[in-house]
Order: structure tokens, then C-alpha cells, then sequence
């Protein structure tokens, strides 16, 4: 159900729209005046917010300047009986949707409240098909250390090819990154690059994520299923951390590379498929091999290429060209200008201890570009990050200077919003 914000400092006006709108079948929520209204809007979300201009405490158009701050995303419709077309231009220029002189005719305030819904929900999806776009597009590979030019010329050499890649290297380093990268570049670009975490799927199901399955041949398997070795036929299958994949399955996906055929569990029709299979691991596969855990045949017919991805520590001179990279992608997610950063700044996270590499300093990046001010500093990230053994003193410092924890919600969500507008 939406939810509609009345804001009139007149109480016979406010009954009298919310009695209207709620036999539309709206929410409404009242507010007396523009202190109210922002108090309100701190607190819930509005679909839309209906709003007198003269108002005592704060009048209509200064409350929007700052709804325009808290919620920019929530259309507002201005109402007054006093206005003329100066003032509706000023509205407008200020933000509200829609102007409308009291008293209202009822037909056009529904139909401009029903537009502004409209609006916001195509700003919405906007900023999600925004996002699945940027996220679609295969990023590029940033550094110019050694360790990451030998990979990227590796990358040159071996994508045009046929020949299976075993990606190895810690947590959070990229590999999926690098696995896309040979795709993007090799014959096999017009075609998919599928995805299996051998890790996240139980063991019992991993040979129908691979394989697929008939209807009928396990209690759930209500309708035939297509695997993940058929939907990349003609493309790339990209088997990460593959060091978790159970004995049982490694041994039909060691025939499926063989023989270049599948069967779907609970059937006996062999199906070809032509792909290419790109694994990767966090684990020392020898030492897997030497324990029993993985299957030295497989590995050999896997690594045919080895590319291997260092750490974040393994490459820090990468670490201000990553920064930069990173706060240039997070603000253009958000739709602000680029924050500067100093290099204090730079230099401390430099000195940092990456545990969690590339992802982890991504997670950073955008922590200190909502945290911090006009730029981001060497304060700012002895405030926001420190290293993984002291990172729980660093929680408690802040909870202690704000209180508790739904304070702490507030300051970043306020710091959040002023990053917003810069």
C-alpha cells in the first residue's frame, strides 16, 4: 500500500485529505508543519508527500530544500492558497513535482499523485538497471605492478586458445575477473560464461547444477532440468573454487572433459557439449591431491594453464591506482562527482593488511566515500578502517561517541546523504 505525507498547518484541511486518500485506499501520515514533516521523513518512507508552502516554524519551501537532502527520491506536490505563478515556479525550481493552488480539485490532485508514483517508481528501476548494467559489463583489470602485467599478457596468450586454466590464489584477488577476462577475449566471446560455486552447492545437488536432471529422477525433481555444462555449450564454464567439489562429481566432470559428453542425473541419453572450462581455487590442489581430497587425473587435464593471482600485499604499489578506480565506479553508481582523496590517505592504506585483498579494499573504499567529508583523509582512515586486530576497538570507539548502535545508523546515513548531494 503507498504511503502519502499530508503537511498543513491547517487541521481541517489535513482531515480532509486524508479522508479522501484513504478511501483511495492510500496510507497517509499528517504533519502540522515543516519541523514535523522532517522528523517524519527521518524516520519512514514516503511514496509521496503533500505539502502547504506558508507553514509556521518552516514553511513548505524550505522543508523541501532539505526533504530534497534526506529523500530526493520522494516526489512532493505543493498546495497553497496564497500562491501566485512566481511561487509555483520557485516550487518547481526547487524540486516539488507539481504545484496546486488551494483548494484542490480532488480529480487533479489524484491524478498528480498517481504521475508522481509513476515518477519514483521509474527512478527506481533506473537505478537498478543502471547498476545490473554496470555490473554486466566485465570491469578492467587495474594495477601496473609485475605480478598483474604477467597476468594480463598470460590472459593475450592463452584466451585465443582451447586450453583449459586453472586460476589459483587467496580469497577476494579476482579470479573471477581474470576467468572473465579470458572469455571476454577468447573465440568463444559471442557465446555465455557460466558460473558454478562448487563451494556454495550442497554435494548432493552438484552433479544436477552440472549435469542437469530428468523429471522423476529424485523425490523433487518435478521437470527435466538443463545443467550448467549445457547452458554454456558454445561458451565457457567457470568452475570456481573447485578444490570443494565432492570425489563423485569430479569423476563425471573428468569424463565430461574427456569425452566431451554429459548425462543428466536419472538419464542415459549422452548429450555433447562443446566447452570450455575454466577452474579456479583457493586451495593448494597438490596438497588436496596428496590428502585424497581431489583427483590428480582431473587436476592434470585442468591445468593445462596455471595462472596465479597474488594478494593485495603481494602487489601494494597496484593499491592507489585500485583506490582511484574504485571511487571513480562507486560515485558514478551513486550519480555524485568524484571525491578527491589525499595522499596521507593513499599512504595509509598502503600500510593497511589486506586479508581480504581486492574485495575487501572495494568495501573500504566505499565506507570512506559515504563516511567522509568534502575529501577523503589520513584521519578519515584511521577513523573508518584499521587493521583486522583492532577493528572491534574501532566499532566501540564509535558506538561509544554515538551512543548506541541506532545513533550510529543516524550519523551514517546523515554522512551518507550529504555525500549524496555534494
Amino acid at each position: 500500500m503507498a504511503k502519502i505525507l499530508i503537511v498543513d498547518d491547517e487541521r481541517s484541511i489535513r482531515r480532509t485529505l486524508k479522508d479522501i486518500l484513504e478511501f483511495e485506499k492510500y496510507k497517509v501520515d499528517e504533519a502540522a508543519d515543516g519541523v514535523e514533516c522532517l522528523v517524519k521523513v527521518q524516520k519512514n518512507k514516503y511514496d509521496v508527500i503533500i505539502m502547504d508552502i506558508k507553514m509556521p516554524k518552516m514553511d513548505g519551501l524550505e522543508a523541501l530544500e532539505r526533504i530534497n537532502i534526506l529523500a530526493p527520491d520522494t516526489p512532493v506536490v505543493m498546495i497553497s492558497g496564497h500562491g501566485t505563478i512566481e511561487t509555483a515556479v520557485e516550487a518547481v525550481k526547487k524540486g516539488a513535482f507539481d504545484y496546486i493552488a488551494k483548494p484542490p480539485d480532488l480529480n487533479r490532485m489524484l491524478i498528480t499523485i498517481r504521475n508522481a508514483m509513476d515518477k519514483s517508481t521509474l527512478i527506481t528501476e533506473t537505478k537498478v538497471l543502471k547498476r545490473r548494467v554496470a555490473k554486466s559489463k566485465t570491469q578492467e583489470i587495474v594495477g601496473k605492478s609485475t605480478e598483474i602485467t604477467k597476468i594480463k599478457e598470460t590472459i593475450d596468450r592463452v584466451a585465443p586458445t582451447e586450453a583449459r586454466v586453472l586460476i589459483t590464489g587467496p580469497n577476494g584477488t579476482g579470479k573471477e575477473l581474470v576467468a572473465r577476462w579470458i572469455h571476454e577475449k577468447s573465440n568463444r566471446a559471442k557465446g555465455q560464461i557460466i558460473e558454478v560455486n562448487c563451494a556454495a552447492i550442497p554435494s548432493e545437488l552438484i552433479e544436477s547444477e552440472l549435469f542437469g536432471h530428468e523429471k522423476g529422477a529424485f523425490t523433487s525433481a518435478v521437470k527435466q532440468r538443463i545443467g550448467k555444462f549445457e547452458q554454456a555449450n558454445g561458451g565457457t564454464l567457470f568452475l570456481d573454487e573447485i578444490g570443494d567439489m565432492s570425489l563423485s562429481a569430479q569423476a563425471k566432470v573428468l569424463r565430461a572433459l574427456q569425452e566431451n559428453k554429459i548425462t543428466r542425473v536419472g538419464g542415459d541419453k549422452e548429450i555433447k557439449v562443446d566447452v570450455r572450462v575454466v577452474a579456479a581455487t583457493n586451495k593448494n590442489l597438490r596438497n588436496e591431491i596428496d590428502n585424497k581430497k581431489f583427483r590428480e587425473d582431473l587436476y592434470h587435464r585442468l591445468a593445462v594453464i596455471i595462472i596465479p593471482v597474488p594478494s593485495l600485499n603481494d602487489r601494494r604499489s597496484d593499491i592507489p591506482l585500485l583506490t582511484d578506480h574504485f571511487i571513480s565506479a562507486i560515485c558514478g553508481e551513486y550519480g555524485v562527482s568524484k571525491k578527491k582523496i589525499t595522499k596521507g590517505a593513499l599512504k595509509s592504506l598502503g600500510n593497511q593488511n589486506w586479508t581480504g585483498n581486492i574485495r575487501e579494499l572495494r568495501n573500504v573504499v566505499e565506507r570512506l566515500i559515504i563516511l567522509s567529508d568534502k575529501e577523503i583523509t589520513e584521519k578519515d582512515v584511521e577513523s573508518y578502517v584499521t587493521p583486522s586486530s583492532s577493528s572491534n576497538q574501532s566499532l566501540s570507539d564509535l558506538l561509544r561517541k554515538y551512543k548506541n548502535l541506532p545513533d550510529l545508523q543516524a550519523f551514517i546515513k546523515t554522512k551518507f546523504e550529504e555525500f549524496k548531494n555534494t
